[in-house]
């Protein structure tokens, strides 16, 4: 690439880039070109549907079209122009200079894929990035808690009584009116059903990260480990690794193209990793409109406001242009047409909008981090919600949550939609990151997040529907166990697949089985999901089972048949089903009590034949723009793999399908660092590049599969 001061960019054997800079504006300027070079396509193409502008560039079909409302809908460009201005003039600069890399790429060569479709290449901005974080923090994360409330919604307007909402959802309903709730009137889903181009945004939910101190190490340093899972059937890989160097200081990390600063990694000083925090930062209020206004009760007087009317036109490849309006307010955007009298919901996504500048300045910031303390003050301030573990070269480690919590009045948690016109339900600002749930060098030595509630770490409770604590229970009871840990044992500890859920249950489950041959499989079983287990198999097919009887007796059978085979609603929320499962008590079991329940489930599902864990746990890798279209032998996807273990496992393998496609949990990416040398030790479930005929394509692909880690150095 053409240089105006010295900027030397390589690869390492492995296909990593390194980056060397004189000056820091010139760092981000090569890291902005290394994105564009490399994943130009995943780049644009998070642009163009994060933007709602599918139907104009990609596909003029009607799903198209739905994908397209669902993000004007969003609207999470809005303001990003503004951001930039927010911004101090050195990170300002930074982003800038990003935008020029990228730009230097783009001049040189736009993907054949998008030109062949037509499209017409427009420079990239620093509101590009603001757009692909904001993206990259809602799709299927705080989309999840948002998707979550909507069932509550969903199960109150279908009859399911009150004692089986409470067992479902303890302690979360304290101010739900079901007679206010069943008068709402539901518009479409906010996530449009059939959803393929849904592969192209990075989906981030259950992960796995920790840190264990240097007295528990043979180092006698920290070690940090990080497994992200995310979706890793797709190609390329979500996550770009990188190498960042300026005078004497380096950044090994992986970073998401489009924003400018590594995600997780380690620099000479500091490690970090992430997981996602399941923070209720989005909301619903009720409603209630008539003539194009809604009503807000001041001061015990009712007054009628109009809503702000977004009008956008989405042009369409072939045929005529669509015209779609929203209606908005401080609440957010309205699910439902206010001209016509009536009860509906509008949702607000606290990090949706206004948010950008602190978390660009964080993630710049992170290079020049010493100490672990300075980290967490970074980190605390991105507005997103994540878990961070931190760890130093002064042996500290650390946990900070971040993240734009809404600060809401005494009693009210966010899970159930309140009433619009009450002042007292709006939200009062945001709690800072000092209260959020945060630790420092504790005195057992190691720190673990995973996905769970962690609520008991902070001045404050921003988590109200977390995932099971099966995997964060498994890892601490393993880093506690020993006082020797390396890179290799911390490796081995990323494949574990015994599953904590699986135990539990089986305690209840087997003086009910009957007496036969599978049932004995399942007595000697060691509650490993490896891909030649025949108890992984059988108890998943009891366990499914199980969910579809019990809760598809009262939700009805094909709701839950939806939720099981076409949602991540188990996937995520899989902790709420187990509470009822397990309780021998439990009003969903109805007069027959959970033991014949269960003795019966179980004779039904192991009669049936028997197979292995890895009938269920293959999936192909596809291309994610051409995936399943083009013929195999052109190489764009590969496969089929095998994913080992389960939901609950800490080498998750979770396999299903969302809005009509199928997708998967497991460890996109894998880093390891021992804070006693300058290396950090990863494995990428796919390659460094988007092109098809390039060797780094799909280079650690198998190396993922043997499950090798390569060494990264600076």
């Amino acid at each position: 690439m053409a240089t105006r001061t010295r900027l030397d960019i390589s690869r390492d054997k492995n296909g990593v880039r390194h980056v060397n800079a004189a000056t820091e504006t010139d760092l981000y300027r090569g890291l902005g070109y290394c994105h564009a070079r490399d994943r130009g396509l995943q780049m644009l193409l998070v642009r163009i549907l994060g933007r709602g502008r599918g139907s104009e560039i990609l596909d003029a079909s009607d799903e198209m079209l739905g994908i397209d409302r669902f993000f004007r809908r969003l609207n999470l460009g809005e303001g990003a122009e503004e951001e930039l201005t927010r911004c101090d003039p050195h990170t300002r600069e930074l982003a800038e200079a990003y935008c020029t890399g990228v730009n230097e790429a783009f001049a040189r060569r736009v993907p054949w894929e998008l030109r062949l479709l037509g499209y017409r290449h427009e420079p990239w901005t620093a509101a590009d990035g603001f757009l692909t974080a904001r993206l990259s923090g809602y799709v299927a994360l705080a989309q999840s808690q948002g998707d979550i409330e909507r069932l509550l919604v969903e199960m109150v307007q279908a009859g399911v009584s009150r004692p089986h909402l409470e067992q479902l959802f303890p302690g979360l309903l304290g101010t739900l009116d079901e007679n206010l709730m069943r008068r709402v009137r539901l518009g479409e889903r906010l996530v449009p059903n059939a959803v393929r181009w849904s592969s192209v945004l990075p989906h981030a939910i259950a992960s796995n990260n920790w840190v264990v101190s240097g007295k528990k190490t043979k180092s006698g340093f920290p070690i940090l480990a990080n497994d992200p899972h995310l979706e890793i059937n797709r190609l390329p890989a979500v996550w770009y690794e990188v190498v960042l160097r300026l005078a004497g200081r380096y950044c090994i990390g992986a970073t998401m193209p489009g924003i400018p600063g590594v995600a997780v990694g380690r620099t000479n000083d500091v490690a970090w990793g992430a997981t996602y925090t399941f923070m209720d930062a989005i909301d619903s209020w009720i409603e209630d409109c008539s003539d194009g206004k809604f009503r807000r009760t001041i001061a015990e007087r009712d007054q009628w406001i109009p809503f702000n009317i977004r009008t956008e036109t989405i042009l369409r490849k072939r045929g005529r242009p669509v015209e779609v309006t929203f209606y908005e307010n401080e609440h957010g955007v309205l699910d439902g047409d206010p001209n016509e009298a009536g009860l509906y919901l509008a949702t607000r996504w606290a990090s949706g909008r206004g948010t950008g500048a602190r978390s660009l300045a964080a993630m710049t910031g992170m290079f020049h981090a010493g100490s672990v303390d300075e980290g967490r003050d970074l980190l605390g301030s991105i507005e997103t919600a994540w878990n961070w573990v931190l760890a130093d070269r002064h042996g500290n480690i650390g946990y900070q949550m971040s993240g734009c919590m809404p600060r809401r009045s005494a009693g009210r948690n966010g899970f159930v939609p309140l009433p619009g016109w009450d002042p007292e339900n709006d939200w009062q600002g945001f709690v800072p990151h000092t209260d959020l749930p945060r630790a420092l060098n504790p005195a057992r030595g190691y720190l673990v997040t995973a996905n769970e509630d962690l609520n008991h770490m902070g001045h404050v409770k921003p988590i109200n529907a977390p995932m099971g604590a099966y995997r964060a229970v498994r890892i601490a009871e393993q880093l506690a166990a020993r006082d020797d840990w390396t890179v290799e044992a911390i490796h081995a500890l990323q494949h574990d697949v015994v599953s904590p859920q699986a135990e539990r249950f089986y305690r209840d489950l087997a003086p009910l089985l009957p007496d036969n041959a599978a049932a004995d499989i399942l007595r000697a079983w060691d509650f490993r999901y490896d891909l030649d287990s025949a108890g992984a198999f059988l108890f998943e097919r009891f366990y499914r089972a199980l969910i579809a009887e019990v809760f598809g007796n009262v939700c009805g059978a094909d709701v839950l048949r939806h939720l099981i085979d076409e949602t991540n609603t188990l996937a995520d929320f899989y902790a709420h089903f187990d509470r009822v499962l397990l309780d021998s008590g439990s009003c969903w079991y109805g007069e027959e009590g959970r033991d014949a329940v269960w003795r019966r489930v179980a004779e039904q599902t192991i009669r049936e034949p028997i197979g292995t864990w890895v009938d269920r746990q293959q999936v192909l890798v596809r291309h994610l723009l051409f995936g399943g279209r083009l013929p195999r032998r052109l190489g764009f996807d590969r496969g089929p793999i095998a994913i080992p273990g389960g939901r609950a496992t800490i080498h998750q393998g979770q396999i299903y399908r969302s809005g009509g496609r199928e997708t998967t949990f497991a460890p996109s990416l894998r880093i390891v660092t021992d804070l006693s040398e300058d290396a950090a030790h990863t494995c990428l479930a796919g390659g460094t590049s988007d092109r098809r005929l390039s060797r780094w394509y799909a280079s650690g692909l198998n190396d993922w599969i043997a499950r090798r880690l390569k060494r990264v150095e600076p």
